[in-house]
């Protein structure tokens, strides 16, 4: 009975993860729309993935003891997105562009920081971490290049007029030093170290729960 308990409460918190990861970074193209602020949230975004891919595939991975389920759940969070996204065009979305598969190369990395070190947990969040945080705003870029034009996307579905409160300022150049990769890689590989030992203490808290 305890090892089914102990299946269902893992399967369980694979789905709420991954849904919510999901929910999470529904919009992180978006930022094409926040002309004015598309920098900022490039790196608010590539951020956000990063924590959520990190604590779900570590706890993923280190629930399996596989390398390689760290890259499955990447997987099980693009096709979620996929739908997610496609159900938004249907109804009239303006997603005109493609959505690449940009947590993929990242979990690849975690799945082979796992394996190269021998299934070593605190090799797993400090290399995995960095490598994670590193790569992923690298990736993201690589799905901005690939969006719409933001003017044309403009042109093509103008705004309605915004109250004050919600009129963007002006953005200050330079402010991020002209480089969202740049900042983004590096908050995201010091706070992904973090968010690698919550997705392996989660493991931990599964067994103790269920024992």
């Amino acid at each position: 009975v305890m090892v089914w308990l102990r299946r269902c409460t893992h399967y369980l918190f694979i789905v709420v993860v991954a849904v919510n990861s999901t929910l999470l970074t529904i919009n992180a193209g978006d930022y094409i729309f926040y002309t004015d602020w598309a920098w900022t949230s490039f790196v608010v975004f590539s951020i956000s993935q990063t924590l959520m891919l990190t604590v779900g595939a570590c706890y993923y991975l280190t629930f399996t003891g596989v390398p390689g389920t760290a890259t499955y759940y990447a997987l099980i969070m693009t096709v979620y997105t996929w739908i997610a996204k496609g159900a938004w065009f249907a109804l009239g979305y303006p997603y005109d562009f493609i959505v690449t598969p940009v947590w993929l190369p990242s979990a690849m990395l975690l799945d082979l920081a796992y394996w190269a070190t021998k299934k070593n947990k605190h090799s797993l969040i400090l290399f995995g971490g960095v490598l994670v945080g590193m790569s992923l705003p690298l990736f993201n870029m690589v799905n901005l290049i690939t969006v719409a034009d933001p003017l044309e996307t403009a042109f093509k579905y103008p705004r309605p007029t915004l109250p004050p409160y919600m009129t963007p300022i002006e953005p200050q150049v330079g402010k991020f030093y002209n480089s969202p990769v740049a900042l983004g890689a590096g908050a995201g590989a010091v706070l992904a170290c973090t968010f690698a030992a919550l997705g392996c203490k989660l493991t931990t808290w599964t067994y103790r729960w269920m024992a």
